[in-house]
């Protein structure tokens, strides 16, 4: 494994990411992510046609899980560089065809046209900056390169529900409120069809999965993991007051605890 760092936060001066690597919840955040949506992820990259020899860029690769099996996929003749603005999780991937990079995906510079296949899960979402950073992607990739990029809607109804004991609790609508106010877009894996076609991109196509979330579920983990880090922030912010948050968090152990998950759409196409 290659390991090469190029600093920056990615996040606007002042602030920082709402769930950064460094929480002790990260961990857990990301193996839950893995067991939830890995298994979707590496069948559409599948199905793109991802083989030995391509040369792969893994944008935000957080536990790295897609990241070593990108790189175990294309073989010793491939490359994969994986990028993150804090890449503690990815330095013990051992691999000789990885390359580890501390990057920030708004303001360094990545080679251009340089890749056969671009992928990047839940981090644009995230970027006040998102369009200049899905114009790095783009120009990243070679003529005929695909982009995979997977982004959560979770803009859905926080109020009805159609199954009893399914529930939006008071600390999930102030995580939300909590992302807003950080100018995280909820909606951005609604609107990635369209900004691929902006960008003039050819074989444009869009999955959304969801799930239902449920105690002792990896969904329950993340759920779990998120309030937890942003436990101060939602209380100091007035969204929430620490006995409702105590309640939410032992009610994701009630057996009949539900809930949908986010939306999570993959939005694949072509650069011509």
């Amino acid at each position: 494994m290659e390991h090469n760092e190029s600093g920056g936060t990615g996040c606007p001066a002042g602030q920082t990411y709402l769930l950064d690597n460094a929480g002790k919840e990260a961990s857990a955040r990301f193996a839950a992510l893995a067991a939830i949506f890995d298994p979707g992820t590496i069948r559409h990259l599948e199905e793109r046609g991802l083989t030995s020899g391509w040369h792969c860029l893994e944008v935000g690769g957080g536990g790295g899980s897609i990241a070593a099996w990108l790189a175990a996929r294309v073989g010793s003749t491939g490359r994969v560089l994986v990028t993150d603005i804090d890449p503690r999780f990815l330095e013990s991937l051992q691999v000789t065809n990885l390359e580890v990079r501390r990057h920030n995906i708004v303001n360094d510079a990545l080679p251009e046209a340089a890749f056969d296949l671009v992928h990047s899960r839940l981090v644009l979402l995230h970027l006040p900056e998102r369009e200049r950073a899905l114009a790095r992607m783009v120009a990243a990739l070679k003529p005929g390169g695909w982009l995979v990029d997977e982004e959560f809607d979770s803009s859905i109804d926080l109020v009805s529900s159609a199954n009893p004991g399914e529930v939006y609790s008071k600390t999930y609508v102030a995580m939300a409120r909590t992302m807003d106010s950080r100018g995280v877009d909820r909606r951005f894996g609604r609107r990635l069809f369209g900004r691929l076609r902006a960008h003039g991109f050819v074989d444009v196509a869009a999955e959304g999965r969801t799930f239902m979330w449920h105690s002792g579920s990896p969904g329950v983990s993340l759920l779990r993991s998120n309030y937890e880090q942003l436990r101060s922030a939602m209380i100091d912010a007035g969204y929430i007051t620490e006995r409702e948050f105590n309640e939410d968090l032992a009610g994701l152990d009630d057996p009949g605890f539900m809930m949908p998950s986010p939306i999570l759409w993959t939005v694949w196409g072509r650069r011509p």
